[in-house]
């Protein structure tokens, strides 16, 4: 039977024992009803994963001892998917929760010409990727960096790897799905808005040697681009 999995920031060795935080501890003896001696699993996020057994619970507290830590691999390939903003956000935040599942491993979310939205919730968006990573059962948590504008591209583009552009102009792309193959370990694939990026955008990452790929056949939502694009990466 699967261990329910736990969220937390830090965690600590082999034998030692910690206190869940009051909405884990509440999670665990209130919703999944976890009584001593009960097994769970938790991760800090950062690649570590802890097996271990409730050893005291009270009503608003659960005290748990690790019986074993060890570190999971980071998936081969480092992908930032760098995409715009959406004005609809439960659209944004069910972006974020796919690409999360398929194991992305960076987001930049971008102010691009088209972007019809200009901020976020920093600290809501955090607690969906770590609910997705929960519920995929991963030990890597993607990390959310701060908004920024398309135009400071020379700023968040990779200067190691591989940088792409998808966008729908009806120009020379490459076929993301043929690429994929071939590309190298870290990549960064760029994102429009909807109504895709400017003429001028484009033209700014080609200078900036940006790849230009196409994701299939059809024009696609933004938030549907960003999941094809990951997926695709993850083959």
């Amino acid at each position: 039977m699967t261990t329910p999995l736990f969220y937390s920031q830090t965690l600590g060795l082999p034998g030692t024992a910690m206190e869940l935080d009051e909405d884990n501890s509440r999670h665990a003896i209130q919703v999944l009803r976890l009584i001593q001696g009960s097994a769970l699993s938790i991760t800090d996020g950062k690649g570590n994963w802890a097996e271990a057994v409730v050893a005291m619970v009270d009503r608003k507290k659960c005290r748990v001892a690790l019986q074993e830590v060890h570190q999971v691999a980071r998936p081969k390939r480092s992908i930032t998917l760098a995409i715009s903003l959406l004005k609809n956000s439960n659209r944004f935040e069910w972006l974020l929760e796919k690409v999360t599942e398929l194991g992305v491993t960076s987001i930049i979310p971008l102010r691009c010409q088209r972007t019809e939205k200009e901020t976020v919730r920093m600290d809501r968006l955090e607690s969906i990727l770590i609910s997705a990573l929960l519920q995929s059962r991963q030990a890597w948590l993607p990390e959310l960096l701060a908004p920024r504008s398309f135009a400071d591209l020379q700023q968040w583009k990779l200067t190691q790897g591989i940088n792409l552009l998808a966008h729908c102009e009806n120009t020379l792309r490459n076929s993301l799905l043929q690429l994929s193959f071939s590309l190298p370990d870290q990549v960064l694939i760029g994102i429009g808005p909807e109504g895709d990026f400017t003429p001028q955008e484009i033209e700014q990452a080609l200078a900036a040697n940006f790849i230009p790929v196409q994701l299939g056949n059809t024009r696609l939502r933004t938030e549907t681009a960003g999941v094809t694009a990951v997926s695709l990466l993850t083959c």
